[in-house]
Formats: structure tokens, C-alpha cells, sequence
């Protein structure tokens, strides 16, 4: 989490049990590269609790970006982040010599 702007983490005791990544570019966009908590803590709010911290913490951006997989999507939509209409992700996963 070295090179990260913003890291916050959720603990349990001295058991870290939720983690959140984000990177930004100084005064206008944010983008949440990781959100990770244990399973067993999974739907406890930890998550939730882990964005709110991002949101507030970049509260007077333009926008905070999250890319994710469409089966997890309804977790940040519940987190308040929406789908735009007419928008989309573009990605170049291997670049070619």
C-alpha cells in the first residue's frame, strides 16, 4: 500500500479485518483501487464504513471513480456511487511491445 494516497483500514481487536486503497490526483478525481474485508466480516458494515471514510476524506473532489465487477456493483450502488447513463470503462489489460 506504499504508493497509495489514501489507505484506511478497519480493525477487530488487533486483527485487521478491512482494508480500502485510493489514489488521486492531487485536487480533482479520486479513484478507490481496493476494498478488501475478511469474509467473516463481510456484511457487517465494514465495507460501508471503509467508503464513508474515502468519501469523506475526498469530499470536496469532483469525483471519487470505482471500477468493479458487475457482480459486486450493488455493494458500492448501496455505498451511495451510481452507473452513468451514456458512460463507460475502457481498459488495456497487456500492453504490446
Amino acid at each position: 500500500m506504499r504508493n497509495f494516497s489514501t489507505v484506511f483500514s478497519a480493525w477487530h481487536e488487533d486483527e485487521l479485518v478491512g482494508l480500502v486503497c485510493a489514489m488521486d490526483d492531487g485536487i480533482m478525481n479520486a479513484y478507490i483501487h481496493y476494498v478488501l474485508v475478511k469474509p467473516k466480516y463481510q456484511l457487517k458494515g465494514v465495507g460501508k464504513e471503509l467508503l464513508e471514510r474515502v468519501k469523506s476524506h475526498y469530499k470536496d473532489y469532483l469525483k471519487i471513480v470505482v471500477i468493479t465487477e458487475e457482480s459486486i456493483s450493488r455493494f458500492y450502488e448501496y455505498s451511495g456511487f451510481e452507473k452513468q447513463e451514456g458512460k463507460c470503462v475502457l481498459f488495456i489489460s497487456e500492453l504490446e511491445d
